[in-house]
């Protein structure tokens, strides 16, 4: 499986790919950091990582709609197939690789973290806490996006089906009852208090085991048919 996620990182890395929702995702969170902080003098760090969470629907079907899309348009796949590592391993492997790249561009929150500690007195505990949920997350949005993408060729129609779902889910949280269990976001809201609730940690590890078993079932599959 580490070889799999050094690939991945490669590949990311060395195409622009990673760069780009790296960029992204600074680029939204400066904004959020301007508007709350410098026009509004809002100074919990913890509530600019929450209202960033928007953005995830969007950034992370970046970095999954090429997971397993463009080897089968490729016809690389074919190499994944008759590979002697798992399928399991190369799942994980590509999952955890995309979560490496998350993480990454949470680091360089800190930068932001930094300032308003220079200019203030700013609580570190909620933050990390905010950040926990927010690697969760994240980590349940590429689970469905590596689904998405290993059930087509097309890179394309792979990030519209995950932003759909992303934005569907979300929309979940507007209605009270059994629907609203549903919604990702819905599960993070606790997380920027500085409160860890087991029932949302085990609800993002349920989510991301359905899609991350979904997809080694689909490349299972589709391994025995070849």
């Amino acid at each position: 499986m580490l070889a799999v996620i050094k690939k991945e990182l490669k590949s990311y890395f060395y195409t622009p790919i990673g760069y780009i929702f790296i960029a992204l995702f600074l680029v939204v969170v400066s904004f959020i950091f301007y508007t709350f902080t410098f026009s509004s003098g809002y100074l919990n760090f913890e509530y600019i990582i929450w209202d960033s969470t928007v953005v995830l629907s969007f950034i992370i079907p970046v970095l999954t709609m090429r997971m397993f899309a463009e080897e089968k348009k490729s016809g690389t796949d074919q190499l994944l197939m008759t590979s002697p590592k798992s399928i399991v391993s190369i799942v994980l492997g590509k999952f955890f690789a995309a979560t490496i790249v998350v993480i990454i561009g949470l680091l360089f929150m800190f930068v932001y973290y930094g300032i308003l500690r220079h200019f203030g007195k700013v609580s570190l505990i909620e933050p990390l806490v905010a950040m926990l949920g927010y690697i969760l997350l994240s980590m349940a949005y590429i689970s469905f996006g590596m689904f998405a993408s290993s059930i087509t060729e097309n890179q394309v129609i792979a990030a519209v089906i995950s932003i759909g779902f992303f934005l569907i889910i979300n929309f979940l949280q507007n209605f009270s009852g059994f629907t609203e269990m549903f919604s990702l976001v819905k599960m993070y809201q606790k997380f920027p208090l500085g409160i860890i609730s087991l029932k949302e940690v085990v609800g993002y590890l349920s989510f991301i085991l359905l899609f991350v078993c979904l997809t080694i079932i689909v490349l299972q599959r589709r391994k025995s048919v070849k």
